[in-house]
């Protein structure tokens, strides 16, 4: 089987419900704490590419850093991309990977059908 990981956010209900169904459906998922160990624009660019979505729509807009510093503003691709290195709470979670694709675990159902 692909190896299967989770971007995951023990605080978030969605990313503990994705887990826990990873955990009883897959031997060896390997879980990122994206907020403890920050991705790198590396990582980034390579979810961005496994969701096929643009790096604005990995953004989580009910944040406060987001109201502060970014509502109503401007950005390129770019930009958007370090944005999400520099503040990982901007991250929408669960996002869960498995080979070349991948899915932000809301509802559970994607990453079911992920999984297939």
């Amino acid at each position: 089987m692909e190896e299967i990981t989770i971007w995951h956010n023990s605080r978030c209900s969605k990313s503990r419900d994705s887990l826990c169904y990873l955990q009883d459906k897959v031997e060896n998922a390997t879980v990122f704490e994206y907020l403890k160990t920050p991705p790198t624009l590396d990582d980034i660019n390579q979810v961005l590419e496994k969701l096929n979505i643009p790096a604005e729509s990995l953004i989580r807009k009910g944040e406060e850093v987001y109201k502060s510093n970014f509502k109503d503003k401007k950005f390129s691709e770019e930009e958007w991309r370090k944005i999400l290195v520099q503040h990982p709470v901007l991250i929408e979670r669960p996002i869960v990977i498995k080979g070349n694709k991948a899915v932000i675990g809301r509802p559970i159902e994607k990453v079911i059908d992920l999984l297939g």
